[in-house]
């Protein structure tokens, strides 16, 4: 990468950590420390929602999966905008009114201190996990530029970020949320940019168009009722309604942010506006992963992305093998552009089948002379085109996008955690009567400590398949259970605490044969989870003599 890039990468860095602790005020109180004083706008509330979804994670794997699926993957949103409006009209009144630190505080004033804990210990299993895979998105950016191992660049991404979240509080987080999704809006429109100007110009707009839906990637949407199948019409209304519903109205990443703001109304504006700008931003990120393909059909494309094995792979005894794979893939390449430029749809579909078939074999060939079973190509698609194909100076303004985004998502989730910690364990259970300097003095620890053992799982985390499906199936364990014990609270006066309880645990136990017994997809985790956990919750509780605590 070229000094001017890495210059521009520095100097956000540092004024990301600057300008996060120059606007935090009220850091010396609980409240202000962790809910910014409940003073924020809904705008920035609501940019700060967005920014916290709009990980590096969304950037790198989004736009590798819009490479080799297309826009499938927009199926994942469709339940997002209902699911806005029905917390907008429920969960949010709730907690406002509730006078809440953290979502699981309420847990324990409609049911137990038992019933919170063990949400909270979900929350922060589910929550560290994807903490994880957010830091490793970016690890696999710069990792494949300058050659630094995963958890070198894990620790270079994770300090400043740590710095100005356990100094600044929330309010550092949400501000800087504010400018980075400038930054990265702002990166993504020069990468399409790039992308179109390096697609030759006698190929007009119809005959892209006609490539790519030639190969399926325009096809949206997919209307087969199939359990098993991830991204279809359905699953993505049903199964990411609920999805979307346990994550913003149960996950305190997501319900600290609208707890900052300084009324129902705005909390309820700051959730419909990200809500409704999410799918559009989240088309642009699609739109861009398709260009990629289309940029390589007529550029010189490498037959895998992910290079980190070709020494090994280079001083196998299958080294012969590999380099007559690369011949062909040329070849196949060469004849796949000729028949593109041609218009030729029946000779293009046959020539980009051999050229998948011949990429299919270098991943089987590269994973047996590795012995890494865990080799993926997709997430580096998009940082290598970033570093072999944008001018000097938008390299850098993309790897900064990167960082904001994996700053943003990262920073809302350890401050979350830190929250949790503090509020649902620490305060509750151990030290329950100390001034709030102590406690912020804890917070801070507390978000140094989630902080480096969210670098250690980053570490391993960077080779698992597409990191925009890694994240969310990890939270697919969790979110649908501490959305049916919500539901419980919120929707019934007939639960019971015990009920709760053990409907929680039933709920988690059912996912997790589910998830790991069955082939249904995970956005469907999510309404089994919830509907265990308010069938045997509301079972257990109308046998329960007890209406009120257990």
């Amino acid at each position: 990468m070229h000094p001017i890039d890495w210059v521009i990468v520095v100097l956000y860095l540092a004024w990301m950590v600057w300008d996060g602790l120059r606007r935090s005020t009220r850091t010396n109180e609980v409240e202000g420390y962790f809910l910014a004083g409940r003073s924020l706008p809904w705008w920035a509330v609501g940019l700060s929602v967005m920014a916290t979804q709009l990980s590096a994670i969304t950037l790198v794997g989004t736009t590798g999966q819009a490479y080799a699926t297309g826009f499938r993957f927009i199926q994942f949103y469709l339940g997002l905008p209902l699911a806005m409006i029905i917390l907008s009209l429920t969960v949010v009144p709730f907690f406002h009114r509730a006078g809440v630190y953290t979502a699981y505080e309420y847990l324990e004033q409609r049911f137990d201190n038992r019933t919170r804990t063990l949400a909270a210990i979900l929350f922060l299993l589910g929550r560290t996990f994807s903490l994880g895979v957010v830091l490793a998105a970016p690890s696999v950016v710069i990792s494949s530029i300058v050659g630094w191992s995963i958890p070198t660049t894990v620790l270079v991404l994770a300090v400043p970020m740590v710095v100005y979240t356990a100094f600044g509080g929330v309010q550092a987080v949400a501000w800087t949320d504010v400018k980075q999704m400038v930054i990265i809006v702002f990166g993504v429109v020069a990468a399409v940019v790039v992308l179109y100007m390096g697609i030759p110009r006698d190929i007009g707009i119809g005959q892209m168009l006609s490539l790519a839906g030639a190969t399926g990637r325009l096809q949206a949407l997919d209307f087969r009722f199939d359990l098993r199948e991830t991204y279809t019409f359905w699953n993505g209304l049903i199964g990411g309604l609920f999805l979307m519903l346990a994550y913003f109205g149960c996950d305190h990443s997501q319900v600290q942010r609208y707890l900052t703001a300084k009324s129902v109304d705005e909390a309820r504006h700051s959730l419909l506006m990200s809500g409704f700008y999410k799918i559009p931003l989240q088309l642009l990120i699609l739109t861009t992963g398709v260009l990629v393909f289309l940029f390589y059909l007529f550029q010189p494309p490498p037959m895998l992305f992910n290079r980190v094995h070709d020494g090994t792979v280079a001083a196998s005894p299958r080294a012969g093998e590999y380099a007559a794979l690369e011949r062909d893939f040329q070849a196949a390449v060469a004849a796949r552009r000729v028949a593109a430029e041609a218009g030729n749809r029946g000779a293009f579909l046959d020539r980009d089948r051999e050229v998948m078939a011949i990429r299919s074999q270098a991943v089987t060939l590269v994973k047996a002379a590795s012995g890494d079973a865990q080799y993926s190509d997709v997430n580096y698609v998009f940082p290598t085109f970033i570093t072999t194909h944008m001018p000097i100076g938008l390299v850098g303004l993309m790897i900064a996008a990167m960082f904001a985004a994996a700053m943003s998502t990262a920073a809302g989730e350890l401050s979350s955690l830190a929250s949790v910690t503090i509020i649902d364990f620490y305060r509750r259970h151990l030290v329950t009567d100390a001034a709030d300097a102590h406690y912020l003095r804890v917070s801070k620890l507390a978000t140094i400590g989630w902080g480096l053992f969210a670098c250690v799982i980053a570490m391993s985390a960077s080779n698992q398949g597409s990191l925009i499906e890694v994240v969310n199936r990890y939270g697919s364990f969790f979110y649908g259970s501490l959305l049916g014990v919500f539901m419980l609270a919120m929707l019934t006066t007939r639960a019971t605490a015990r009920g709760a309880f053990w409907g929680l645990i039933a709920g988690m136990a059912v996912v997790l044969v589910v998830a790991f017994q069955t082939s249904i997809a995970f956005l469907w985790h999510n309404l089994i989870g919830a509907a265990v956990v308010c069938v045997v919750g509301l079972t257990i509780s109308v046998l329960s003599p007890d209406r009120g605590r257990s």
